[in-house]
């Protein structure tokens, strides 16, 4: 996992541990270019909650007189040490992988905007527990969107897992993502299921109108089994950035996010909105998603992450 890790947070650790190293890599009493590694931090979608706190560590460190005690010593270790060590302090709070409690059947929902990957997570999630052994159930409630329907059936068929889904109505319009979400719970708990994973519509953040229809289906599922569902799970797409943060509180708003999966970490520079979102909302990041496969949807765990983003060798350059 560490290996996979690595590799696929290569576009962001281009940006930040090469940047770092063109900015740091001179002796030790050399002064850094504050403004531009400030700009570096910032580029790198690590939210000023993170930003500023460190670029106070970076100047405290440089009026100390053993900031330059030792000649061998390279600024770029000294603050890639204090980029490390406050990601960390701002990461391992989320550290939570997800945990399947004692609620038969577990019932997860996952939430998101148009594009995020939140079907294909869905599916993914849905895989994992397959694989262990689990019997898992999924359920699909975008019914805005017939090709995520289709998408959801075709992984279900592939994994071995059945898929609860409604036809569309006569009139041509889409079935009631409520309804397919309430059968979805009930046909969970007649199947003595242990797991059920159910896809929810793509919602633009700010209508508010869609944003109450979601709380509408969540509170179905718990008509049909109360207390679920038992996790609320955001699928945020790391390669939006910031915007990804204003998703993130308007959902948590609106309905109680309980966990976070962040998506496409393999394909954008900007990784480090990770640090930015556990700082602002400071969720559980149940998982990252790093490929298009099953096996590309990792745990979270702090420190691997960000030695993914510095480098392999930031945790022995401190």
């Amino acid at each position: 996992m560490f290996s996979s890790l690595i590799q696929r947070l290569q576009a962001s650790r281009e940006r930040l541990a090469a940047g770092l190293a063109r900015l740091t890599g001179r002796p030790s009493d050399a002064a850094p270019d504050m403004k531009a590694l400030e700009a570096l931090l910032l580029g790198a979608d690590l939210g000023v909650g993170v930003v500023d706190p460190l670029m106070g560590r970076v100047r405290a460190a440089m009026a100390d007189p053993k900031w330059t005690a030792a000649a061998s010593d390279t600024l770029r270790a000294r603050v890639r040490s204090l980029l490390r060590d406050a990601l960390l302090e701002q990461l391992r709070p989320c550290e939570a992988p997800l945990v399947i409690t004692s609620a038969r059947p577990f019932v997860i929902m996952l939430l998101g905007v148009n594009g995020s990957g939140k079907t294909t997570t869905t599916a993914k999630i849905a895989e994992r527990f397959h694989r262990d052994g689990r019997r898992v159930l999924l359920g699909a409630a975008d019914t805005f969107r017939a090709a995520a329907v289709e998408q959801l059936q075709q992984w279900g068929a592939r994994i071995g897992v059945d898929v609860i889904a409604q036809p569309a109505r006569a009139d041509g319009g889409a079935a009631d993502p409520a309804a397919v979400a309430f059968d979805s719970v009930q046909a969970g708990v007649a199947r003595g299921a242990d797991v059920v994973c159910i896809d929810t519509a793509g919602r633009l953040h700010t209508k508010s109108n869609l944003m109450e229809e979601l709380k509408k289906v969540s509170r179905v599922m718990d008509k049909a089994l109360p207390g679920a569902p038992h996790e609320k799970l955001l699928v945020l797409d790391a390669t939006v950035g910031q915007n990804g943060l204003a998703q993130a509180r308007q959902f948590h708003d609106a309905i109680g996010v309980t966990g976070l999966v962040i998506t496409k970490l393999d394909g954008t520079a900007r990784g480090g909105i990770v640090a930015a979102i556990a700082q602002t909302l400071k969720l559980p990041i149940r998982f990252v998603g790093v490929g298009e496969t099953a096996d590309d949807l990792l745990d979270f765990h702090a420190d691997q992450f960000v030695d993914g983003l510095l480098g392999e060798d930031g945790a022995r350059e401190r």
